[in-house]
């Protein structure tokens, strides 16, 4: 059974909350004008008797018809369904004695259930309109969703792959520095798999990764290229998208480190007055062609992301200066 959500229960509420002000409108409106309460009263009548039956129309296709029925393409037991519906709610009105009435008002009263038909096919029309826009919203939510985890999944292996790489050649040169290397990538993959598992994440923690991340890559580096991390963080609590800076800063330590020339690779992630910014700058080392670590993947899959979660709340600057700088900013919004 499908569980009720809060959403769903503060819809119903707004529906017939509209719906009532459409009924008792007539009534409200000429006990305003009239200040007659006999004439509000028969307003109040003459209106529920004419538009209950399509708001009960309109209901029963909300939430059983379209989502039950049109839904599941059974179209033929969807109209059966609204046929037999509409003459029940309008049974005091197709089934009256019209020869009853005088002469000079049965084509009125003709004309006017006409105008009930038509009315109460709106209803069904606005219902299944309604259905239909909502599930394609759910649709498109889910797709976002699905595409979310995705990209962070393209991340995990990736950033795990290199670190493991960076780990294996330290082996080689310092093999206790590699075993304390080792606790350092468990603090990270305890936090990449059991803390990032929600939307947004507070700052702190992604502040600690991004630093034990850095501190682990600066093992790879030899004098020649030079690494400077700078954080600065007023409000840790503030929320952000987990691992959303770790393919910016692993491209630039795979194309900012060179072992036989001068390189720099400069980290910033600054937070006050509300805003986030990201500054990455490194010598830029462009990568052999055959070389497909450069291929640019985690870039365009960090650029997705933030147009998935901060579409019109973040800026994005990507340059190579004269000084053969490669620079990527991030501002976000949160």
């Amino acid at each position: 059974m499908k569980k009720v959500q809060t959403k769903d229960v503060w819809l119903f509420v707004a529906q017939v909350l509209l719906l009532s002000m459409i009924l008792l409108s007539p009534g409200l409106i000429s006990y305003v004008t009239s200040h007659d309460t006999q004439l509000a009263w028969d307003s109040l009548l003459v209106s529920a008797y004419w538009l209950a039956p399509a708001v009960i129309v309109y209901l029963l296709n909300f939430y059983l018809c379209v989502p039950l029925l049109w839904f599941r393409h059974r179209y033929w037991l969807f109209g059966l369904s609204n046929a037999v519906l509409i003459l029940a709610c309008n049974f005091h009105l197709y089934f009256k004695n019209i020869g009853s009435l005088p002469d000079i008002y049965r084509a009125g009263y003709f004309s006017f259930l006409i105008i009930a038909l038509l009315v109460n096919l709106m209803a069904i029309g606005i219902a299944l309109g309604i259905r239909f826009m909502m599930r394609q919203s759910e649709k498109k939510q889910k797709e976002v969703e699905a595409e979310l985890a995705w990209l962070k999944n393209q991340i995990n292996p990736h950033f795990l792959f290199n670190t493991l790489n960076n780990i294996s050649s330290l082996t080689q040169i310092d093999a206790d520095e590699a075993q304390d290397a080792v606790m350092q990538l468990s603090d990270l993959l305890r936090y990449a798999m059991y803390e990032t598992n929600k939307p947004k994440v507070p700052l702190d923690g992604e502040v600690e990764f991004l630093r034990n991340y850095v501190e682990l890559m600066k093992l790879r580096c030899n004098e020649m290229t030079k690494v400077n991390a700078e954080i600065e963080v007023e409000d840790g609590n503030m929320e952000v998208a987990p691992l959303l800076f770790i393919s910016l800063v692993e491209n630039a330590f795979k194309h900012g480190m060179n072992s036989n020339a001068p390189a720099t690779i400069d980290i910033s992630l600054v937070q006050r007055d509300g805003s986030l910014v990201f500054t990455s700058d490194n010598t830029n080392n462009p990568k052999p062609t055959k070389d497909r670590s450069g291929s640019g993947i985690g870039l365009e899959n960090t650029r997705r992301r933030l147009d998935l979660l901060y579409q019109g709340r973040y800026q994005w600057e990507q340059t190579i200066t004269p000084e053969n700088i490669y620079h990527v900013k991030i501002t976000l919004q949160p």
